[in-house]
């Protein structure tokens, strides 16, 4: 069963600085029928205007990713961490028993493109820690490439939660091969370009921006026939 959530229909904030796509339920925008999905509970695409970004804040008990789509970002937290986040790399914080960071774009030709992502962790209390890990020529190389699974395999970045994420960056026309495990559901958001998700069920459209909820499938055909990409989140 595939359930595309298009991008029109996500909520929104719009802070002149700051603008924002949520696809489930986020601060001053909240709807019951889109508050996660498994673990999965927030992406936000955010532009964020050059040399402007989040003064320091805190969070806990949640697994966060930073995924650069243009532009670059400036990360400090309490921890002690400190760099830049650029496309190609992927940032891992767990916030655990509490972090306080910021982040800020940096002085950039336009908005910093980026979505922000957080998971649920498989319990609360974890200590608060830091990952960062350019990706650059895997995702150039290969069709799919795994950035983020609980136990770092593969190279990838190891969190707190029993899901795995996957970058698929196609060149021009393209099909890849999405292998699904029993009693996993899946969840695909499309960053760039346009794609043919196919089940057992049939076939959905999507266009960036667009994500995907899929369920009961063991094996997805993404086809693409321009230059694409898209993270796809295999979770419990």
């Amino acid at each position: 069963m595939m359930t595309v959530r298009k991008s029109k229909e996500r909520g929104g904030a719009d802070h002149g600085w700051l603008k924002s796509q949520h696809t489930f339920s986020f601060a001053d925008y909240y709807d019951p029928a889109n508050m996660g999905f498994g673990p999965l509970r927030v992406i936000n695409e955010d532009y964020i205007a050059s040399e402007r970004g989040f003064g320091a804040h805190p969070h806990r008990d949640m697994e966060i990713i930073t995924y650069v789509i243009d532009g670059e970002v400036h990360h400090r937290d309490s921890m002690g961490n400190q760099g830049i986040i650029r496309p190609g790399e992927v940032q891992h914080m767990t916030a655990g028993t509490g972090v306080v960071h910021s982040e800020f774009s940096g002085k950039v030709p336009s908005d910093t493109h980026l979505l922000q992502i957080w998971i649920m962790p498989d319990r609360a209390g974890h200590k608060p820690g830091y990952g960062q890990k350019s990706f650059s020529d895997e995702i150039a190389a290969k069709p799919l490439v795994e950035v983020a699974s609980p136990d770092g395999r593969n190279g990838s970045i190891a969190i707190h939660q029993d899901a795995r994420l996957y970058v698929s960056r196609t060149k021009g026309p393209d099909t890849v091969a999405f292998e699904v495990a029993p009693e996993r559901r899946v969840w695909l958001q499309l960053v760039k370009g346009r794609m043919t998700v196919t089940g057992a069920d049939g076939a959905v459209e999507v266009a960036a921006g667009d994500g995907v909820a899929i369920t009961h499938e063991t094996r997805l055909k993404l086809n693409s026939k321009e230059p694409s990409e898209a993270l796809i989140f295999d979770l419990p």
